[in-house]
């Protein structure tokens, strides 16, 4: 039978993994087959379950190598058409593959995702996650949107072509992946729940002190690569993102001084200017000038705190 997905599971040896691999195992697809891949970054062997005599699942170890590691190393296994990562502490909802197996059948875009449904870590659902972004979403990505991979299949040859995770990177590695995939590719979105993901700080292995320094540093790579003014102009759809691509520049021009890279902020200068110039008769307006001077805030968990209030003051 053909594999049509993978799930690649990173686990740091939490008992909740096996709630993960289990989720994925319920679920059906009617074009293909999928496999399941467990990548044991823990150190120590995992707690014996029955799922690991399973033929479709694949243990691999890779010793504490973190999270970048550990799905490279599952990536580089897989032998689906499509990339699913799942983390060992969260879960699918029911027929989330069939979900985005449909979306498969329709679109070409590299990058397939759905809804989430954040919760806390007493499994207390807290928002869901619509982010209503399709096609060219590059600027989007570059001011800050996430994706979670939870939800998200991507499609195997794309994110190796791409290089993958990069191993440097254990946080934003997420949304590094999403802007380097989105400066080539497109994506597209299932109004479907696929995913349930855990939303706290406490238990995660994520270093979120490092965060947004790592994120910056990410982003700076990115902003060297060639056509990423063009395909950012390209996905501005309005005055608001004419004003985040300004904005990316700016933020850029002032790093870079700080960082004693006067030659590379002069460059992030010139298109800082030319984004001002290009912006047309967006400069007359306050979304713009608002996209300029605030830092990004996600519409999607901004559209997602204004339904759970809608739904508390409802009672449902």
């Amino acid at each position: 039978m053909e594999i049509f997905v993978t799930a690649i599971i990173p686990s740091v040896g939490r008992a909740s993994v096996k709630q993960a691999v289990e989720s994925v195992l319920s679920q059906s697809l009617p074009g293909g087959g999928f496999e399941v891949i467990v990548v044991n970054d823990s150190g120590s062997a995992l707690p014996e379950a029955a799922w690991q005599r399973l033929e479709r699942v694949k243990i691999v170890t890779t010793r504490k190598r973190e999270r970048s590691v550990a799905r490279n190393t599952g990536a580089a296994m897989a032998r689906g058409r499509y990339l699913h990562f799942l983390d060992d502490d969260d879960w699918l909802a029911l027929d989330a593959y069939q979900h985005l197996w449909e979306l498969s059948q329709s679109s070409h875009a590299k990058w397939l995702y759905g809804m989430t449904q954040l919760i806390d870590r007493q499994h207390r659902p807290l928002i869901q996650l619509r982010h209503n972004l399709h096609g060219n979403s590059f600027v989007q990505a570059m001011s800050g949107e996430w994706i979670p991979l939870q939800a998200s299949w991507i499609e195997r040859e794309t994110f190796l072509r791409i290089g993958g995770f990069n191993p440097l990177l254990a946080g934003p590695e997420d949304i590094d992946l999403l802007r380097r995939l989105l400066l080539e590719e497109e994506i597209a979105e299932t109004t479907n729940i696929v995913a349930n993901v855990i939303m706290a700080g406490e238990g995660s292995t994520t270093n979120y002190a490092r965060h947004p320094r790592s994120s910056r540093w990410a982003r700076e790579s990115i902003l060297e690569a060639t056509g990423v003014y063009n395909r950012m102009v390209s996905s501005a759809v309005n005055a608001s993102w004419h004003g985040r691509i300004s904005r990316v520049y700016l933020t850029s021009t002032i790093w870079n001084l700080q960082h004693w890279r006067p030659f590379v902020a002069m460059s992030r200068m010139l298109f800082f200017i030319l984004a001002m110039l290009h912006a047309g008769t967006s400069l007359f307006t306050k979304d713009f000038w608002k996209a300029v001077v605030h830092p990004y805030a996600s519409f999607a968990f901004e559209r997602g705190h204004q339904e759970a209030k809608r739904k508390k003051s409802l009672g449902i």
